[in-house]
């Protein structure tokens, strides 16, 4: 439970507190109208009950006073209601000129982000705050959906097809981010973190993604974003195969057709995972195309590391 109420979360971007103002407006109007229906229903009810056999329901006419209320008041209620969202659709559909661009994709089950500076990261979103940021989003196979509760955004991910986003984080902390269009098996599991930080951090975590890192640590920091929701590296089962100790091991396919588990083979698994399936797993897993050439042979060498 945050400060603003028992359904919404603290409210940490400029228009969270627009969007959480109209909702508390249409709750409590919608409040108090209930509650004089049911009273006015209860108080009909008990006043103008049938006492006996012999009571004959006298003739009611209309009052034109009361039938122009229940018209006009209505009425002025929901123009006020549609200004008042059509002005904050607006304002949350115009991301400011001046906003910080990254691209974002979403994938099973995983997100991914390019910055401007072509940084490629997956799982975390790092960005600046007190500056806007527009997130520019598609997919690259089933619909998703971004949703950060805290920010008061939530929008369709979809494929072949771009829908942007933005907002400008007020205090630097953690944010939750949740996919909420069902997109597969591991969809509960498609989660990550807006990790808002000062400008300074900001432009030292850029300045970190760009140096060379050994390729087994590359490449193990790709597995945590891009791999371990589908695959364990301590021998349990997941969605996909275990990636321990099967390096130079014979890999059985479904198709009933075997290898040997070395480099080419892990390799084409990554970009091409449909043409070699491992027997007893579904074919689930799409292709990461959108790796860099250095981030796959990193993938190769952690994978090859592991015991």
């Amino acid at each position: 439970m945050g400060e603003n109420g028992f359904w919404l979360p603290e409210a940490s971007t400029t228009l969270a507190g627009e969007v959480d103002a109209l909702f508390w407006f249409v709750f409590w109007v919608s409040t108090v109208i209930f509650a004089a229906v049911v009273l006015a229903k209860l108080y009909f009810v008990v006043k103008y009950r049938r006492r006996s056999e012999k009571d004959v329901t006298t003739p009611v006419h209309e009052s034109k006073a009361l039938e122009a209320i229940w018209i006009v008041v209505p009425t002025i209620l929901v123009l006020i209601v549609f200004t008042w969202g059509f002005d904050l659709f607006v304002q949350l559909n115009s991301a400011p000129p001046d906003s910080y661009q990254i691209t974002v994709r979403g994938k099973q089950w995983t997100w991914e982000y390019e910055y401007a500076e072509g940084v490629l990261t997956a799982g975390d979103l790092y960005v600046p705050v007190g500056r806007p940021v527009k997130l520019n989003m598609s997919s690259a196979d089933v619909l998703h959906s971004f949703f950060v509760p805290e920010f008061r955004i939530k929008q369709d991910v979809l494929p072949n097809r771009y829908t942007s986003v933005w907002f400008k984080a007020e205090n630097v902390g953690e944010h939750t981010i949740y996919c909420t269009e069902y997109c597969g098996t591991a969809h509960s599991g498609m989660l990550g973190k807006v990790v808002v930080v000062s400008e300074e951090d900001f432009a030292a975590w850029i300045q970190e993604q760009n140096q060379d890192l050994p390729p087994t640590e590359l490449g193990q920091q790709v597995y945590k974003t891009q791999c371990a929701v589908c695959h364990a590296i301590d021998g349990s089962r997941k969605i996909g195969p275990p990636l321990n100790v099967f390096y130079g091991t014979e890999r059985v396919f479904s198709d009933g057709s075997s290898t040997t588990a070395d480099d080419s083979y892990i390799r084409n698994s990554i970009l091409n995972p449909s043409s070699q399936v491992v027997e007893g797993y579904a074919p689930a897993m799409p292709p990461f195309s959108a790796l860099s050439a250095q981030q796959v042979d990193g993938l190769v060498a952690y994978i090859k590391s592991l015991e």
